[in-house]
């Protein structure tokens, strides 16, 4: 695909949750339909000119969701190799394979990060309890963390000096990495986007905060020293240029002492960047269907100061309230169920203009 989509023309999305439904509104603005492909409940269903529900393996649904659209991108990482194989001997897939293949193993991500010359976690590969106990030797604090299918903290373990190798392995019994515990005083994260001319443009990056593994507040501007600005857009650049990526990646990075510190990388639209919605003319989801699209990169310029609060499982009880407060923007996700620890929508308040 060189010329850009025309109006009118169908981006299929690879996942049909709470990103997926943002990317077909920021798409039908721009005059394009979406064809969302997810197995399971699609919240995004409900806003998207068309839903096909089957799962990863069924051959003939690939092949004609594939026939139907003109462009492919997703949501989340974890679409199985095998479906990815299909859909792309039939139509582009924008990110493109490579940035799938490094984000879907932390290992294969760390080893690519440090082969830029980017910082990160000191790490080593786990797939024994003898190797956890080897990789453990010296550690005082350190995180077993899943090489694939991990989010919102879930398969990751936090081990301490003193702790069992062989009791940690059995818990996790997966291909894992331990990563050496890095001191840090912030986490940032900058979301960067990269077109399909090679343009890159970076959303100024915002201040996260976590509480039990799953992000809670992203507030701009994130209060870090001056110089770290451009260092992390610098950062993110550098990773989108290195796999000639097209598209919206969030890129998370530790504040420490001695500089900046990559945690992980994340090939599409990211929590941390709802507050462009409030923040910038151009949001995060438009952002990235103007790149799949090979339209130019809108200006990601923020025009006021935002905190952005993901709302989890029972603070949807406090929608009305938000809904009446000043300067809020609400976004509910269309889910059926209210469960703990589940993404149920976000708010976006506006500190300053």
């Amino acid at each position: 695909m060189n010329d850009p989509l025309a109006p009118g023309a169908v981006i299929g999305i690879l996942g049909g949750g709470q990103l997926g439904r943002m990317l077909s509104v920021a798409a039908s603005r721009l005059g394009y339909r979406c064809h969302i492909y997810e197995p399971g409940a699609a919240p995004a269903g409900d806003v998207a000119f068309r839903l096909t529900t089957a799962p990863y393996e069924d051959e003939a649904a690939l092949r004609a969701f594939a026939a139907s659209v003109d462009v492919v991108t997703y949501e989340f990482e974890n679409v199985p190799a095998a479906a990815l194989d299909l859909i792309e001997s039939l139509v582009p897939i924008r990110p493109n394979r490579r940035a799938l293949a490094v984000s879907q193993d932390r290992l294969t991500e760390k080893d690519f990060l440090s082969g830029l010359g980017l910082a990160v976690a000191p790490y080593a590969a786990v797939d024994s309890a003898d190797d956890l106990a080897a990789a453990l030797a010296g550690q005082d604090r350190a995180i077993l963390k899943t090489r694939r299918f991990g989010y919102d903290g879930k398969g990751q373990l936090r081990l301490a000096a003193g702790d069992d190798p062989a009791a940690a392995w059995a818990e996790v019994n997966a291909p894992a990495v331990l990563e050496g515990f890095v001191d840090f005083t912030a986490e940032i994260s900058v979301i960067v986007a990269r077109g399909a001319d090679g343009a890159v443009a970076a959303y100024d990056p915002g201040l996260n905060v976590h509480e039990g593994g799953i992000l809670r507040t992203t507030t701009v501007p994130a209060g870090v020293p001056g110089r770290l600005i451009p260092e992390a857009v610098l950062i993110a650049s550098r990773i989108v240029t290195a796999l000639d990526y097209v598209g919206v990646m969030g890129v998370e990075l530790f504040v420490t002492p001695r500089g900046l510190v990559v945690n992980e990388i994340a090939p599409r639209v990211h929590n941390s960047g709802h507050w462009t919605q409030a923040g910038c003319a151009v949001d995060q989801f438009e952002q990235h269907i103007r790149a799949v699209a090979g339209l130019p990169l809108g200006d990601g310029q923020r025009h006021a100061d935002v905190v952005m609060e993901n709302l989890i499982g029972d603070d949807m009880d406090r929608v009305p309230a938000l809904l009446a407060a000043p300067d809020t923007q609400v976004h509910l996700y269309g889910k059926a169920e209210v469960k703990p620890g589940r993404k149920m929508g976000h708010a976006n308040r506006i500190l300053r203009r």
